[in-house]
């Protein structure tokens, strides 16, 4: 699985990311990228350092207490109703972690993993967890030895935190379980440890429960989605311009006045993008030449509702996400007052909800390219363009099984659009018996984020290819821009048929790094 590298955070290479620094907004999203696809170092701030002695201070003391305390001195789930004498905490802790690290399938990507160690370093810095300040430090170690445990695709239900994918993290901590190394490759963790002179955590009370206990997967995973949905939502505004360009359609259903009496933000945005793209054009406004028509099809005339709906998406789901990194998600929590205290606060719901409206909103706007390009291709609606832009249709299928695969693609991502939230399976005796399934509504977001990128690659080939053969009229400046740019990445215009993979491979590159921005925003500055 591939993602789009072009986003926020992106790009910040070794830059230092410190943990409990005292900003109001703590850990931000483009910390969380950083760390994850840039390599930032992490570093714990004094004040992390002292909230984190602090609250283990309270836990010890609860520890020495005659007095049975969750997580503490007890059992877990469905077992928390033994006490757990003193002499066997310390095995308690391990084994949770040995036990917890059930899980299966293919191995997760680096850059998830990262994410998923950053973010419960984030809430075990905060003062709740009552973990001790050298088991934050050994998390930090590990991150900034680019030691990345390996974590498998099943295991998690969302609920009572990412379990499984966390307990794999946790269990390297303690140098054990299998870890990939900074060359890449797979190692015993005690081994990596020790090459790097990092030395394994034994866990205390509470410690190995604080570990697993937070929904730092599907968090991380919210928050690559949003900044990879920000440079394709602002891509597939493009390639719905180059469209509307290619078919001759009308720029005037972009007004902002029209955008205004229906106050959408998405949608006003999505429109200026599109009007600064073919500003300029020779091809637009000839809908009542040769064959009249009144107005364009829907999947171009509402490309700015469509996608703009996607936009408003991805502002509530980004709202979800600085929630969540603000929070200090663990089960029990220390409190201030000395109090810890059982919760639900490591349900998944809330992140689940936002995956799964991602998914939905991301399917829809491959949908739509994708009827886009349909007509691009067909003779009876192109206005003009021969069928399949082929050279000698006939002798010639030119793009015809490239709207198959963008088509079955999109198929793809209708069924990745069924949402995981939706579904329950009980658990731990019924004990919990209702879960978010989150850390299963991100990984099939990731999936369709990555075929959407495909979609608009197939989308941008054919709109480019049909630009070029409206011979005598001119393009917009800016689509002139994308045509010499893609035109150089190796995307053949068009000619003969020829083997067509390497072409689409060449296009989805293009989309996917962000160079189609880098060309557009060279005639037209940022896009929003």
């Amino acid at each position: 699985m591939h993602t789009v590298v072009s986003g926020e955070g992106a790009k910040r290479g070794l830059e230092r990311v410190v943990v409990g620094d005292g900003r109001a907004s703590g850990v931000t999203a483009s910390d969380v990228l950083a760390v994850a696809r840039g390599g930032a170092r992490v570093e714990l701030s004094e004040e992390a350092v002292a909230a984190l002695a602090a609250a283990r201070e309270i836990v010890d003391a609860l520890a020495a207490k005659p007095d049975p305390v969750y997580g503490v001195s007890t059992g877990f789930g469905a077992l928390a109703t033994r006490h757990i004498s003193p002499e066997l905490r310390a095995q308690l802790q391990r084994n949770i972690v040995r036990s917890h690290a059930a899980g299966m399938g293919p191995r997760v990507e680096r850059e998830v993993v990262r994410a998923l160690m950053f973010l419960r370093l984030k809430t075990v810095c905060s003062g709740h967890t009552g973990v001790r300040p050298e088991v934050a430090q050994t998390m930090a170690d590990l991150l900034n030895a680019g030691i990345t445990p390996v974590v498998h695709e099943y295991g998690s239900l969302g609920c009572s935190g990412d379990l499984a994918p966390l307990s794999h993290c946790a269990l390297a901590l303690m140098g054990e379980g299998d870890a990939e190394g900074p060359d890449g490759a797979v190692r015993p963790a005690a081994e990596l440890l020790a090459a790097h002179g990092i030395q394994p955590v034994e866990l205390r009370e509470k410690e190995g429960l604080a570990l697993l206990n937070g929904t730092d997967g599907m968090l991380g995973m919210l928050v690559m989605a949003l900044a990879d949905l920000d440079t394709l939502y602002r891509s597939a505004d493009v390639t719905a311009a180059l469209s509307l360009e290619a078919l001759l359609g009308t720029d005037k259903v972009l007004a902002p006045e029209l955008h205004a009496i229906r106050p959408h933000p998405g949608q006003a945005a999505s429109a200026a993008n599109m009007a600064a793209v073919l500003k300029g054009s020779g091809l637009t406004g000839h809908h009542q030449d040769d064959a009249p028509r009144v107005q364009d099809a829907y999947s171009v005339r509402c490309a700015p509702q469509v996608a703009g709906a996607g936009r408003d998406t991805m502002a509530h789901a980004r709202l979800v996400a600085d929630r969540e990194l603000a929070s200090a998600v663990d089960n029990p929590v220390v409190l201030p007052d000395g109090r810890v205290e059982s919760n639900g606060n490591f349900h998944g719901a809330p992140v689940a909800y936002v995956l799964d409206f991602l998914a939905v909103a991301v399917a829809d706007l491959g949908s739509i390219a994708e009827r886009r390009t349909d007509r691009l291709l067909d003779k009876n609606r192109s206005h003009g363009l021969p069928p399949f832009l082929a050279d000698d249709a006939g002798v010639d299928s030119g793009l015809m099984i490239a709207q198959y695969t963008q088509a079955a693609l999109v198929s793809e991502l209708k069924r990745l659009a069924v949402p995981a939230s939706a579904d329950s399976i009980p658990s731990s005796a019924m004990q919990e018996d209702h879960v978010s399934m989150g850390w299963s509504a991100a990984r099939k977001l990731r999936t369709a984020v990555d075929n959407l990128t495909r979609v608009l690659a197939v989308e941008l080939y054919a709109a480019t290819r049909a630009i070029e053969l409206r011979e005598g009229l001119t393009p917009a400046p800016a689509t002139q821009a994308v045509i010499a740019a893609v035109r150089e990445a190796g995307v053949q215009g068009p000619g003969p048929d020829r083997f067509l993979a390497p072409d689409l491979a060449a296009a989805d590159a293009f989309v996917r790094d962000g160079r189609l921005l880098a060309a557009v925003e060279t005639v037209t500055g940022p896009l929003q």
